[in-house]
């Protein structure tokens, strides 16, 4: 595909980015919403459907991670970092104290970096690890 072409249907380069992503974006409410809602996942459960998210959509990660100030520019890395508080919010209650919610923060961040992190793993190893890690950031068992 030749950049004229692209820009034949893209106006510019932030209209790409956010077709891109806004997918991704939209699944991820999606997830969060559905949680939200139903509050009846343990948090393994919690961590284990967030890992298949973020294992699913690796490629769409490393746009994420390469775009970070075209992101920053659309508004988008504030979405996508509000995620963690309410992820923690799920795990911890409404009112988590600051150090629930740094665990938070490093359990649903360092999940996100597994699935770049570890490609060549295989995806049973690589969640089975990834989600015991996380629990234990959380200080869970």
């Amino acid at each position: 595909i030749t950049k004229p072409a692209l820009y034949y249907h893209f106006t510019s380069r932030e209209d790409l980015v956010r077709s891109i992503v806004q997918p991704l974006i939209d699944e991820g409410e999606r997830f969060l919403a559905d949680h939200e809602s139903a509050r009846d996942a343990t948090p393994r459960e919690l961590l284990e459907g967030y890992f298949d998210f973020h294992f699913e959509h690796r490629g769409d990660l490393v746009l994420i991670v390469t775009e970070l100030t075209t992101l920053a520019d659309l508004g988008l890395i504030d979405q996508l970092l509000a995620w963690r508080d309410r992820l923690g919010k799920l795990v911890f209650g409404r009112r988590p104290t600051l150090e629930q919610s740094a665990r938070a923060v490093i359990a649903f961040g360092g999940l996100q970096d597994c699935c770049l992190q570890f490609p060549d793993t295989p995806y049973d190893k690589l969640r089975r690890a990834t989600v015991d890690g996380a629990l234990a950031a959380l200080g869970i068992d």
